[in-house]
């Protein structure tokens, strides 16, 4: 029987977009592929058949994401990827124009190009081609230029149908290429060699409802995991295609381990019931064969793919932190450096005050000191020192940023596609308030690990500075919902807290920003977010307490007086001033902060 395939090209300055994903116009005339993730391919292939014409952010939101809430940052991480590649070569502005406030518009010139049917015959022994073969052949056969193309000088428009169909294949063959490639390298370790650190199996979870036909969401779940942990800076994780061999089958931990050559396995289930759908998820130290750490998640079923991303991500999360735990506490007669770089990558994981970051450093200096050309130990005594100036926590933020950008440099030309090293690097720009730079290092962190709650919470902290409250405010929530155990979320309470007081909501600021204190208390920032929000509240006394609070912890004269507090940082920009001096400012003198 066969199978009819028509394939639909769009030639625009050296790019080619088809069924196949996006491939560029080398030297020898040859299309090579170019790297994108299926989302970004999904919004390109909406904007471009479009071209020239306003897309708004729902028109985007509902052809990508149908059906699905998500969060905010999502579109704009996906335009940013999109960007990098497009206008690498332009000289003249991007080919992704924003709208303020609407959407985006595709103002390169585009040609359509649409391939002759072609019939692509199965043969009758037995094998069968399959949909996305067809659609392989097809596209060959246009590139080839057996088939004639006809090629329209002028931007083609296709009914919104026809647009969400184009975006759908995308979405299938960057799924379909990313499954070939996460099954191609599967790091089988012998059973001899010992177990990586940070080295984990994602077992098939088991699907526990009445109905087998629900295997592909307990599947979708293992799934996602397995992509989503393999994503998370250091961990090792063994492929789906290995994973899956033990599907249906009892579980000996230690066989597991002997076997895959891993440390930890997560197993797990999925029940469904009317509209209610339970997931366990558990992880098991494989030597000791002993559990350590589980949850269980009960929501409405009414939304599978939100509900799936959002407990994957939960659950990624969470690992890396019990993870990193777990690792540092083994005991070792001889520590090497990755020894030192797990136990202080455990200390950040309480909460932040100085003596945590100072012996975090010091286990990182004694990393780089055993092993000199450790990447590792570099990135993560960048990012501490970069840490502790962002966290008003260091007498030496001059010193520090200096050497952290003396060690996140190479690291990034080392690995241009490390995405914690992306995150650093935001990190330590936004701490020498150069927010307007760090926003793109965030962008690229979220396209390489969109699981990555450091680079929302560094996104968020971007859109404040730049007036967007609102998006801020959801970015922070966001990153809550997916790491509610992040050491770090005493801070995102606090930041929480600062939009609302500078949007005149006093009592909600008081408390998110008491919630902040109470979670740690060793914070500067928080006391004095407080001491303002006191003020406003006319009670002095206590806006006086959390001034001196602030002094005292912070080391430093910057709460000594107006002038000194208000140079730099998010009070830079004309909307952000405006709304500071209104509120946060006039908090602070009636709590007793001079001018001078």
């Amino acid at each position: 029987m066969d199978a009819l395939v028509t394939a639909d090209v769009f030639l625009f300055e050296g790019f080619r977009l088809d069924q196949r994903g996006l491939s560029r116009c080398d030297d020898r005339g040859c299309f090579v592929p170019v790297s994108l993730g299926s989302r970004a391919l999904e919004v390109l292939g909406v904007l471009v058949a479009r071209s020239g014409e306003l897309v708004t952010k729902d028109e985007l939101l509902n052809a990508v994401w149908p059906g699905t809430v998500v969060e905010g940052s999502n579109l704009p991480v996906q335009i940013a990827a999109l960007r990098r590649v497009l206008d690498a070569s332009r000289v003249d502005g991007s080919c992704i124009q924003t709208v303020s406030g609407r959407g985006y518009r595709f103002v390169a010139r585009v040609t359509w190009a649409e391939a002759c049917p072609v019939s692509i015959s199965r043969s009758g022994n037995g094998a069968s081609g399959s949909i996305a073969d067809a659609a392989e052949a097809s596209a060959e056969f246009a590139i080839d230029g057996s088939a004639p193309l006809r090629i329209s000088g002028a931007p083609h428009r296709f009914p919104p149908a026809v647009v969400l169909a184009f975006a759908g294949a995308l979405f299938l063959a960057g799924t379909v290429l990313a499954a070939v490639n996460l099954r191609s390298s599967a790091p089988w370790s012998a059973p001899a060699r010992s177990a990586p650190r940070l080295s984990v199996v994602v077992l098939p979870f088991a699907n526990l409802s009445n109905d087998p036909e629900q295997q592909y969401f307990a599947d979708g779940i293992t799934d996602d995991l397995t992509t989503d942990l393999s994503r998370i800076h250091g961990m090792f994780v063994i492929s789906r295609t290995s994973a899956f061999t033990y599907r249906g089958k009892p579980v000996d931990t230690k066989q597991v381990r002997r076997e895959l050559g891993v440390r930890y396995v997560l197993e797990g289930s999925v029940q469904r019931s009317g509209n209610r759908v339970r997931i366990t998820a558990q992880l098991i130290d494989a030597e000791a064969d002993a559990h350590l750490w589980a949850e269980r998640f009960d929501r409405d079923a009414g939304d599978l793919p939100a509900l799936q991303n959002e407990i994957t991500g939960r659950i990624a999360n969470t690992l890396n932190l019990e993870l990193i735990a777990a690792e540092a506490a083994r005991s070792t007669d001889n520590p090497d450096a990755m020894d030192y770089i797990l136990r202080g990558r455990a200390a950040l994981l309480g909460s932040n005050s100085r003596d945590n970051y100072a012996g975090a450093i010091n286990l990182f200096e004694h990393a780089l000191t055993l092993d000199p050309q450790s990447v590792e130990a570099r990135t993560q005594l960048a990012g501490a020192l970069a840490g502790r100036v962002l966290d008003g926590m260091t007498g030496s933020a001059t010193a520090d940023l200096a050497r952290a950008e003396g060690l996140i440099g190479p690291v990034l030309a080392a690995r241009p596609r490390d995405g914690y090293a992306h995150l650093l690097k935001g990190n330590l720009l936004r701490a020498q308030n150069r927010f307007d730079e760090a926003l793109p290092e965030y962008e690229t962190a979220l396209v390489l690990n969109h699981n990555s709650t450091g680079a929302l919470n560094g996104l968020a902290s971007c859109k404040l500075r730049a007036g967007s409250l609102d998006e801020a405010m959801g970015l922070w929530e966001e990153v809550i919902r997916r790491s509610p155990l992040d050491p770090g979320i005493s801070v995102r309470y606090a930041h929480i807290g600062l939009v609302h007081l500078l949007q005149s909501r006093t009592d909600e600021a008081i408390v998110w920003l008491e919630k902040a204190r109470s979670a740690n208390p060793a914070i500067p920032f928080f006391h004095i977010r407080l001491a303002a929000a006191y003020g406003l509240k006319g009670e002095t006394g206590r806006a006086a307490a959390e001034l001196a609070e602030a002094r005292k912890l912070v080391g430093d004269d910057r709460y000594s007086s107006l002038a000194r507090y208000t140079t730099g940082g998010y009070f830079g920009v004309p909307k952000v001033r405006a709304l500071c001096e209104a509120t946060y400012f006039a908090g602070l003198r009636k709590a007793g902060m001079p001018e001078e």
